[in-house]
């Protein structure tokens, strides 16, 4: 009988530790996915653009709730002040000059990124990412240059600016006689993924712009919200010709372009709607920026440098320090402030160690980690200088740690009064001396500081020469060691 319970009690615990462990295996928490990215790039948007950097005179409450969950960058900087330039930084983690695009691509550019560069959306493929962008690109309206032909899934939008096309300042079509200069843009095409499906030819169907990007987003996180996925938002506006939908026009109290920003700012809510609806808001990291300083010249329909001087198009710092917010809960600690120097050269780089995409090995990359920051690690500071190139390969300025000297250089200045109603003022040309400042105690660079502080310039002029021979520069008649070729239609240049 003593047997037979043992062996009955045997069997009983073997049944148990078997039932156990099954309950166990299916209790195991799965592997943790990678984290999803958003990354929405502004046109034009200004360093004092958002109620989180001071603007006033229109809301943006889903951006100060982007804030407050989030880390705010005040020394956030794109790579140059222009459109085609900052774009091609921004996906290559290179100087734009690294990868020889300059400029604002025009629509009969025969150039665009090289097909050799590795793009964000091609880094994060080797992680499986689905990729889509929605929006401007802006680096090659060939076939050959657009989107799906450097990594991405999906492509819905413009190839270049919006304010390229045969259409005056005042929204109505060019006059040939009056207008020559207009009659060289072909019509506006919107495209689909390679293939143009619509035409912008007015304000009106400009104003609808914001709104079909977001559709188009809100739709990309509702098909793949069970994989990892890499979302590109850059946005069109606020560049000029600005333009809201009727739910936002007049709304603003301050005009069309506090319309246009509240609209953007609705955009930024249907998106992070899109990823709570989805449940993938704990797990998706976003980031939001712009492409260079505000366009100041277009007055009322230009944002705001916040103080800092001139804006795009120039080295100054209104030209190139940009607002910049990251959130990602349980990572970027919320409702924090970074001032430590950065750059969109940096996102590159940083999604690489997040994902473990691997770098590419046979170029180079001039992007930082700054995953620390973004952790707020203590004393962490992974960038320590920053090189200001604008125009083909002129080197304009250099920063150290808070130093910044200016070189020598011909640029624009916004100093006349600026135009009005979508009509721009005038940008003469600026002789720039050299100069030296602290932005630290000066953020608008108005006291030089060079006499005081010879040490410091020295120090910086041996910068720059580090600088120029590795990716040059025009205005001392310098090539540099390590730059590459764009892309070209021209066979023989490749």
């Amino acid at each position: 009988m003593k047997r037979i319970s043992f062996f009955i009690l045997s069997v009983l615990a073997v049944v148990t530790l078997l039932a156990l462990g099954a309950f166990l295996s299916i209790r195991k928490p799965a592997a943790k996915r990678p984290p999803n990215i958003v990354l929405i790039f502004m046109d034009d948007m200004g360093y004092g653009d958002l109620n989180s950097y001071g603007a006033y005179g229109y809301n943006t409450p889903n951006l100060d709730r982007l804030a407050m969950e989030g880390m705010r960058f005040t020394h956030f900087y794109a790579a140059q002040a222009v459109c085609s330039a900052s774009r091609a930084a921004l996906l290559t983690g290179c100087y734009p000059n690294r990868v020889g695009i300059a400029g604002a691509l025009m629509p009969w550019a025969k150039t665009g990124l090289h097909s050799e560069e590795t793009t964000i959306a091609e880094l994060l493929r080797q992680k499986n990412y689905t990729t889509g962008i929605f929006g401007k690109w802006h680096l090659g309206h060939q076939r050959e240059f657009l989107p799906l032909q450097h990594g991405f899934d999906e492509y819905f939008g413009l190839p270049y600016s919006n304010d390229m096309w045969p259409v005056y300042y005042d929204g109505k079509p060019h006059d040939p006689v009056r207008h020559p200069n207009r009659a060289q843009y072909p019509v506006l095409p919107l495209i689909d993924g390679n293939d143009k499906v619509d035409e912008v030819t007015s304000l009106e169907a400009q104003a609808l712009l914001t709104a079909r990007y977001t559709e188009r987003a809100v739709q990309f996180i509702q098909k793949n919200r069970n994989q990892p996925f890499f979302l590109y938002l850059p946005h069109s506006m606020p560049h000029v010709p600005i333009a809201a939908s009727k739910r936002f026009r007049g709304k603003s109290p301050i005009g069309l372009y506090g319309d246009v920003m509240e609209e953007i700012d609705w955009s930024v809510g249907e998106v992070l709607n899109a990823l709570k609806k989805n449940r993938l808001d704990e797990n998706t990291l976003v980031i939001f920026t712009s492409d260079n300083g505000p366009w100041l010249n277009f007055g009322n329909h230009a944002g705001s440098s916040g103080g800092l001087r001139q804006g795009k198009g120039s080295s100054w710092e209104g030209g190139q320090r940009v607002p910049c917010i990251v959130r990602w809960p349980g990572v970027v600690p919320g409702g924090t402030v970074c001032h430590k120097m950065a750059a969109t050269i940096d996102i590159y780089t940083t999604l690489a160690a997040i994902t473990g995409a691997a770098l590419p090995n046979t170029r180079k990359i001039d992007g930082v980690n700054i995953l620390p920051l973004l952790k707020g690690e203590p004393g962490a500071n992974p960038r320590t200088h920053f090189f200001y190139y604008y125009n083909r390969n002129d080197l304009e300025a250099v920063r150290k740690d808070h130093w910044k000297l200016m070189l020598p250089h011909k640029g624009r200045t916004y100093m006349p009064l600026p135009g009005n109603d979508g009509f721009p003022g005038a940008t003469p040309n600026d002789t720039v001396h050299l100069a030296l400042y602290d932005l630290r105690r000066d953020p608008a660079e108005t006291y030089d500081t060079k006499e005081q502080h010879p040490d410091i310039v020295k120090q910086l002029l041996e910068l720059a020469e580090t600088a120029r021979q590795d990716l040059g520069d025009a205005l001392t008649k310098r090539d540099g060691a390590n730059v590459r070729k764009a892309g070209s239609l021209d066979i023989s240049s490749k």
